[in-house]
């Protein structure tokens, strides 16, 4: 007796972030995989599937936003029911990867805990994961299986371009490791100069900064500061600072994920930006946002790599084989 395998892709998302979850589905012209999911009195997360998912290949979405333990746990445990289900293949979605900032130990004593993120999921049962924007490159090596490491340069990039086309521009890293990143901005606007700031910062202090001072040339110029993430705000709005006080005509803020704790609304809407770009890769709801914030939508790069990913397509395509 012989058959002929068929392949039928499935989407699962969790409940951290639906709009985009079904904004994804939209654009891959498929609909969300019913399930049940609650939360028992003591904070346990049940999640089970409402149709067969037996050969499938599963993809499963989740915004690891606040609080982003639960939404972590809801995901494994949906990663572990697909498994149990007989899913051929699982590839965990993840926009923002969660504790990307510890890829590494600073001093003695301390986890790594982007590598534990990353055998969590391996262990579940995900056959394959799936981020946009790292914090750094090298997490990607933290998974035993491939990595589709998607990059949101091109999306910001393109609003920047279209919406600044008569000033000049210069693309400012918060930080001279970004350097690197912000040469590949500065290529995508055309070949305009950058510049990062010198700052230092108190390992036992997390989200305070101490900016020093501008190298490069701002003065006179539409300043586009990059970052992978803005959480507090704090690097940023000092940042945006330093720019005004060294001459900067205006200054952009762009970055990937948008985590906005606590007083970042603020900092961010009294710092002095002229215009503060972000994606939905986490969710950032109406009480967060402020006239001068622009959300641009990352699900139609999410659906074409998804596509790519189910037709055994290159996802390096997508990116102009850098990705």
């Amino acid at each position: 007796m012989s058959a002929t395998p068929k392949k039928s892709l499935m989407l699962f998302a969790g409940r951290s972030h639906p709009e985009l979850a079904e904004e994804v589905a939209k654009h891959l012209d498929v609909t969300i995989t019913p399930q049940a999911a609650y939360d028992f009195a003591n904070g346990e997360i049940f999640v089970r599937f409402e149709e067969s998912v037996r050969g499938c290949d599963a993809f499963v979405i989740q915004s690891h936003a606040a609080p982003i333990n639960q939404w972590v746990m809801e995901q494994l445990i949906m990663v572990d029911a697909l498994k149990r289900a007989s899913a051929k293949r699982i590839t965990v979605i993840m926009p923002f990867y969660p504790y990307a900032r510890q890829d590494k130990k600073h001093r003695g004593r301390e986890p790594i805990s982007a590598r534990l993120i990353a055998d969590l999921f391996k262990t579940a049962g995900a056959d394959r994961i799936m981020t946009v924007d790292l914090h750094t490159a090298q997490i990607s090596g933290f998974f035993d299986g491939p990595v589709d490491h998607l990059l949101a340069m091109s999306l910001l990039a393109n609003h920047v371009r279209a919406k600044y086309t008569d000033v000049d521009l210069t693309v400012v890293s918060p930080d001279s490791g970004r350097t690197k990143l912000a040469e590949k901005w500065a290529d995508t606007l055309g070949g305009c100069p950058i510049a990062f700031i010198h700052k230092t910062r108190d390992p036992l202090k997390p989200n305070q900064v101490v900016a020093n001072r501008v190298v490069g040339e701002v003065k006179g110029r539409t300043c586009v500061v990059i970052d992978d993430m803005v959480d507090t705000g704090g690097t940023i709005a000092k940042a945006v600072e330093q720019l005004l006080a060294e001459g900067a005509a205006d200054v952009i803020i762009a970055a990937t994920h948008g985590v906005l704790s606590g007083p970042a609304t603020e900092r961010l809407s009294n710092c002095g930006a002229k215009e503060v770009i972000f994606t939905n890769t986490l969710p950032i709801p109406d009480e967060r946002r402020f006239p001068g914030m622009t959300v641009l939508s990352i699900a139609p790069l999410l659906a074409k790599a998804i596509h790519q990913v189910f037709d055994d397509g290159s996802v390096t395509s997508l990116f102009d084989g850098e990705a």
